[in-house]
């Protein structure tokens, strides 16, 4: 692996400011936003807190082998991302962090910096178990839309399949090895239900009991497969619950 290069000579004006944290107040004139350096890393880490009760601190941090920053922005129910991004600009950083701040709408936030990615999710305010699955939905479909693989449309058409299904569309939607998966809680404590749903990279479509082995069949259809599952599925399934 190679050895991470001398924040010096990557970040000279950082290392000026003395922290990550006072370059982003002097590049963007944050003024008394609550910029938080990272205590064991300041140099390439730090935070911005939000006016919002359900965001968490934006979280910013500087690449080890080239001059680039990610911020990631999470809620503070399952701890997911609702915007992400990198960028080589500290600027744009720095109106991202204010527009997180101030509590623009995600959509404004990718306006004023646009180096931000929405990851499809959407705000939930409270811990309502219904909206949080269908936020989850709502970033399963876009992820499914923005992979680069090859077997990306095999993966999107099973992922739509299965959010046009109402018995599955009602359930939490997560997936482990690009296998998608159901819970009847949402995150941070899953609570498995039902088979997984496969794509192949030949253009099938596997149903199976376990992990990602499509024991339950093959098909040449995501809505096939689909079926398959909901017959699957195990009766008197209530509504989502809040997973911890």
């Amino acid at each position: 692996m190679p050895t991470p290069a001398d924040p010096a000579v990557l970040y000279p004006d950082v290392v000026a400011c003395g922290s990550l944290a006072a370059a982003l107040r002097a590049e963007g004139r944050l003024g008394a936003l609550p910029v938080t350096p990272s205590d064991s890393a300041p140099l390439l880490h730090a935070t911005v807190g939000s006016t919002l009760p359900h965001r968490e601190p934006l979280q910013i941090s500087a690449w080890l082998h080239e001059r680039r920053w990610s911020i990631c922005g999470t809620e503070p129910f399952q701890g997911v991302p609702l915007v992400d991004g990198v960028t080589d600009e500290l600027t744009e950083v720095a109106r991202a962090a204010r527009a997180w701040h101030d509590g623009a709408a995600l959509d404004d936030i990718r306006q004023v910096a646009s180096f931000v990615h929405l990851t499809g999710r959407f705000e939930v305010p409270e811990p309502d178990p219904a909206r949080l699955t269908e936020s989850e939905w709502q970033g399963k479909r876009r992820e499914a839309d923005e992979l680069e693989y090859a077997w990306r449309e095999t993966y999107q058409a099973v992922v739509e399949a299965a959010h046009a299904e109402p018995a599955l569309r009602a359930l939490y939607p997560f997936t482990s090895h690009w296998a998608l998966r159901f819970s009847t809680t949402t995150r941070p404590r899953l609570t498995v239900v039902g088979p997984s749903l496969t794509a192949g990279s030949d253009g099938t479509y596997g149903v199976g009991s376990g992990f990602v082995t499509p024991n339950l069949g093959l098909f040449a259809t995501p809505h096939e497969a689909v079926a398959v599952a909901v017959r699957h599925l195990p009766s008197g399934l209530g509504p989502v619950a809040l997973g911890g």
